[in-house]
């Protein structure tokens, strides 16, 4: 099989497409006390910094304590004896915003997946869903499997005398891989404030990046803007913090603040927050 022809096909097979939008922000929670909330948002700009806001804090208080009452799903964030399997720490986000009827509330984001799911209730969809039944990436790692199903056949009854063809499906695999990852880059699609769209690959070639890094668009502080754009709200203030044990590679601490990671976050939050 031509591999060349197998990566120019996957390429040609790459559509840049809008995510669907859900017909009304159901994600947005609306501060219970307004005259208060609108009296703390008077003036407020958006912008980024080590500041968090109190209308963030008061946010990220409503969210942690959903997170604790809550008993819609299960995720073993290491802080008691819920949850089976390893202990996954979660990055939060919240997004203080004002509707186009002038109320203020707030937006909730996870970082990666939650509870091996993308879709949660209280919380803002993902802006690429990689999980979504008879996608592409299903069927893509459907045919990295069975490639490397065929190779280790070969390998079991003849590796020598099949090694042209492992040879062959090796290299196969590599292009299908690098394809696959490349139309998944292409699939996460960011807006900015002034309505225009531009892609992981497209974000992170321009910033001098050879391509995206692992989990970009995956955080918390591009789906929360993800969202707002799409429906009319206007960002007010961000503010991330920790949820639960910190794995070993880091020393996130659990309940604190964090800013937006400059690695993945900050070439995409450039893009979002750009007016050009």
């Amino acid at each position: 099989m031509n591999t060349t022809a197998v990566a120019g096909d996957y390429a040609r097979s790459i559509v840049a497409t809008e995510p669907s939008v859900p017909e009304a922000a159901t994600a947005f929670c609306r501060f219970d006390d307004q005259e208060r909330a609108l009296a703390m948002a008077d003036g407020l700009v958006f912008h980024l910094d080590d500041t968090i806001h109190p209308l963030c804090k008061m946010a990220a208080a409503a969210l942690q304590e959903h997170l604790q009452q809550q008993n819609e799903w299960t995720h073993n964030f290491g802080l008691n004896n819920a949850g089976n399997g390893a202990v996954i720490g979660k990055m939060f986000g919240v997004l203080v915003v004002r509707n186009k009827h002038g109320a203020v509330g707030y937006l909730s984001a996870f970082s990666g997946k939650l509870a091996n799911g993308n879709h949660h209730n209280k919380f803002v969809d993902p802006v690429f869903d990689g999980m979504k039944e008879g996608g592409f990436l299903n069927a893509g790692m459907s045919r990295l499997t069975a490639i490397n199903s065929e190779i280790a056949a070969l390998m079991v009854t003849d590796a020598t005398g099949n090694q042209s063809e492992i040879t062959r499906l090796k290299e196969l695999r590599k292009t299908h891989s690098i394809a696959l990852q490349r139309r998944i880059f292409e699939e996460y699609n960011f807006r900015n404030k002034a309505g225009r769209f531009k892609n992981l690959v497209d974000i992170f070639t321009t910033q001098g990046y050879k391509q995206p890094p692992a989990g970009a668009g995956e955080c918390a502080g591009p789906k929360l803007l993800q969202y707002a754009f799409y429906h009319q709200l206007e960002p007010l203030a961000l503010a991330e913090f920790w949820w639960g044990l910190s794995p070993k590679s880091a020393t996130w601490k659990h309940g604190e603040f964090y800013q937006p990671c400059k690695e993945k976050c900050a070439p995409i939050l450039a893009h979002m927050l750009s007016e050009k």
